[in-house]
């Protein structure tokens, strides 16, 4: 059976490409922009294609912390200055602390279709207080995939 984690990632129904997602971790809400998601030049002209793109990405993540553990780092936000990303830490493939955090890597020196190239650079993350939840890997990874169909279902 898998349990509910507080984390969601959405489109909201307002148009434009500044504070037009919301991510939830826990308590926390966090306004995100979609521009850099809509101008990669190297994904779909459609957001939701592109925003399910990004959560693949970050499945393929998580799936590569089972058994072994390790850390991952999952962007969500990204402006021109800085970026936002969960740090996904296990410690025994099974479990996971997920924290939402910033770091200075600028928007535009990644790619959101494929920013696994940049997320090993991410070595000034700086957590969010009150931005972090404790869950499996297992319901971490479905609740992924629920967030990803719902925002490749949002269309444009």
């Amino acid at each position: 059976m898998t349990a509910t984690v507080a984390l969601k990632f959405e489109r909201l129904a307002k148009k434009g490409d500044h504070s037009d997602l919301r991510m939830d971790i826990g308590a926390h809400r966090h306004a995100c922009d979609s521009y850099y998601l809509v101008i990669d030049q190297s994904a779909s002209r459609h957001l939701g294609a592109n925003l399910a793109r990004l959560l693949e990405q970050w499945m393929e993540q998580v799936d590569e912390l089972r058994d072994a553990g390790g850390t991952a780092y999952l962007p969500y936000d990204f402006s021109d200055q800085c970026t936002a990303w969960l740090r996904v830490s296990s410690t025994d493939g099974r479990t996971a602390e997920v924290q939402a955090g910033w770091s200075l890597v600028e928007a535009w020196r990644i790619k959101p279709s494929n920013y696994r190239a940049t997320a090993p650079e991410i070595t000034d993350f700086d957590p969010i207080a009150n931005a972090q939840i404790e869950c499996s890997l297992d319901d971490l990874a479905a609740c992924i995939a629920g967030n990803r169909d719902a925002l490749a279902a949002s269309g444009q």
